[in-house]
């Protein structure tokens, strides 16, 4: 009978010279400050070099105009809504909504889409404007707003419906198709990304290539990352017919070769994330 350390002795040898083993040192280099090019020669480029997020290089070009070719501003408003108040707000948003439509050629705003969450943050509703004359639009349109007497009191009125509300304004993925208004019934899904600083490039990377598989159903609706507001927000809106084709349709792009590849570059970015199933207002553009 073998003693028990000696067997042991011959086990932790076995480990160490295992797949197992050469990966647990890899991850001792790093952590012991030897850093990633190291590690990654001990591994031969193995697995933790694709989980590591690949450098950015210093550029004097903002990081918005390498993923976005567009001068348009999104503004995201997302409106807590008191639990026994949601009829009465919608009423006042539509006004809202009908009162900025008379003005659009002077606002240069317009209603992108307009949903009420029905999957995640309950209570919740989600109103998507376009900007077409970029931040100087936005500060026009605001000062004229707030003379309009009509504007004001709608305002101040939807404040006894409202817990809480929050605005980003958001510039569009370039490598996103352009948003197009969808008729018929169908549902949303918002899945809203918060990203480890200094990373969106890289997922900028990864996603161009990543929303090619996803172009054959129409899914995709709209891709946005933030600009003011919470930073480092990615939000990722799709549409489907219902649950049922949402399931269908997401399990059918991880039998695409090369899907899972991109998700596993991805998910490294990542602090957080969570998922919202959206129903059109009847008044959203976008149905």
């Amino acid at each position: 009978m073998i003693p028990g350390t000696f067997r042991n002795t011959i086990f932790l040898k076995h480990i160490m010279n295992s797949r197992i083993g050469q990966n647990v040192q890899i991850l001792r280099l790093v952590s012991c400050g030897r850093g990633v090019a190291q590690a990654s020669k001990e591994g031969k480029e193995g697995w933790l070099s694709k989980l590591l997020v690949r450098r950015i290089e210093p550029t004097k070009e903002p990081h918005s105009r390498m993923l976005s070719d567009k001068d348009i501003i999104y503004e995201l408003q997302t409106h807590n809504v008191k639990p026994d108040s949601k009829n009465n707000y919608l009423i006042n948003y539509e006004n809202t909504v009908r009162l900025i439509e008379s003005r659009k050629e002077e606002l240069n705003a317009e209603l992108v889409g307009s949903w009420t969450v029905e999957v995640g943050d309950m209570d919740q509703i989600l109103n998507l404007w376009k900007h077409t004359s970029g931040f100087a639009g936005i500060d026009k349109a605001n000062q004229l707003l707030a003379s309009d007497k009509d504007y004001l009191k709608l305002i101040a009125d939807r404040g006894n419906w409202l817990r809480s509300r929050h605005l980003q304004y958001l510039l569009s993925f370039s490598y996103w198709p352009q948003i197009a208004p969808r008729e018929g019934n169908n549902i949303y899904e918002i899945r809203s990304y918060s990203l480890k600083p200094g990373t969106m490039i890289e997922w900028g990377n990864n996603w161009a290539r990543a929303i090619n598989y996803r172009r054959s159903n129409a899914e995709a609706f709209a891709g946005f990352f933030s600009q003011v507001g919470r930073l480092y927000n990615v939000h990722h809106i799709w549409c489907y017919k219902d649950l049922h084709s949402r399931k269908e349709t997401r399990e059918s792009a991880w039998r695409l070769p090369g899907w899972d590849e991109c998700v596993a570059y991805t998910v490294p970015l990542i602090r957080e994330m969570h998922s919202r199933i959206l129903y059109p207002t009847k008044f959203s553009p976008t149905q």
